[in-house]
């Protein structure tokens, strides 16, 4: 059944009718036609879908549509600011920690996440933060380097 719901995403209100009951991830994919959230295990546990909803990192195939209301949702489009990549952003790439680029928006979110709650992490610290992402491709450790540089360089813009 359709609802009204009035949320932020990527800063910006909104008000749309939506299926309440629908998975977040599908209503960013296809009503709001934003892919960078990807779809993956479906379950929870893999990280690809993850997003944050008032800061804190989600996963978008668990969560309904209806959790979106008076609530404010930044999806991967909404971390570069005015065309310019975010700090943690422009670390992946020149870390080489992308590769297939499947897994990164989640990873970046959830690293995005992490560095709020925490701006200056240990390695042991970003493993265990990142633990719940996984990447196939194996980049975990230029993951790792990339979140540890974007750290230090958030920590000087604060």
């Amino acid at each position: 059944m359709k609802e009204k719901l009035e949320f932020k995403i990527n800063g910006k209100p909104r008000i749309l009718e939506a299926d309440g009951d629908m998975k977040l991830l599908w209503f960013i994919r296809t009503d709001l036609g934003l892919t960078g959230t990807k779809f993956a295990c479906g379950e929870g546990y893999c990280g690809a879908c993850t997003v944050l909803i008032d800061g804190k990192a989600v996963r978008s195939c668990q969560v309904s549509v209806r959790e979106l209301q008076g609530r404010e949702l930044m999806t991967i489009e909404g971390l570069a600011r005015e065309g310019e990549l975010h700090p943690l952003q422009k670390a992946f790439v020149e870390h080489g920690a992308l590769q297939c680029g499947f897994c990164t928006p989640g990873m970046i979110l959830s690293a995005y996440a992490l560095l709020q709650e925490n701006p200056d992490p240990s390695e042991v610290e970003i493993i265990k933060g990142m633990d719940g992402n996984l990447c196939r491709c194996g980049a975990h450790p230029r993951i790792v380097g990339a979140i540890q540089q974007a750290a230090k360089r958030m920590g000087r813009t604060k």
